[in-house]
C-alpha cells in the first residue's frame, strides 16, 4: 500500500520570534558545486507557526512541512531540539552588586 502524506523535516535555527505565533527559522544546507566541485552553504529562511510562542531567538528547532496557515507559513515547530541563546550569558554580577548598596 502506498504512502500518502509524507511531510518533509528539517533543522535549522530561530532567528527572529516578534511576531505572534510565528518563529523565523533559518535552514543551512550543505551541497556540491557543479562546476567548482567544492562545497557550498546555502541557506534559506522558513516562517514557522509556533502556537504557544515557546521559541526564542538562537534556539535549534525541528520543523515539520504543512498545510498553509497565512499568506507564506507552511511549517511548524514541532519540537526545540537546543537552546542557544546568540546575545551570550547574562552578566549578573554587576546587577547584585549594584542592588545592594
Amino acid at each position: 500500500m502506498k504512502q500518502r502524506g509524507v511531510r518533509k523535516k528539517l533543522t535549522g535555527v530561530v532567528v527572529a520570534n516578534k511576531m505572534d505565533k510565528t518563529a523565523v527559522v533559518q535552514v543551512k544546507r550543505l551541497g556540491k558545486h557543479k562546476m567548482y566541485k567544492k562545497y557550498v552553504t546555502s541557506q534559506k529562511k522558513y516562517l514557522a507557526h509556533d502556537p504557544q510562542n515557546r521559541c526564542k531567538v538562537g534556539d535549534r528547532v525541528r520543523i515539520v512541512e504543512s498545510r498553509p496557515i497565512s499568506k507564506t507559513k507552511r511549517w511548524q515547530v514541532i519540537e526545540i531540539i537546543g537552546g542557544g541563546n546568540l546575545q551570550g550569558p547574562l552578566n549578573t554580577e554587576g546587577l547584585s552588586s549594584e542592588s545592594q548598596q
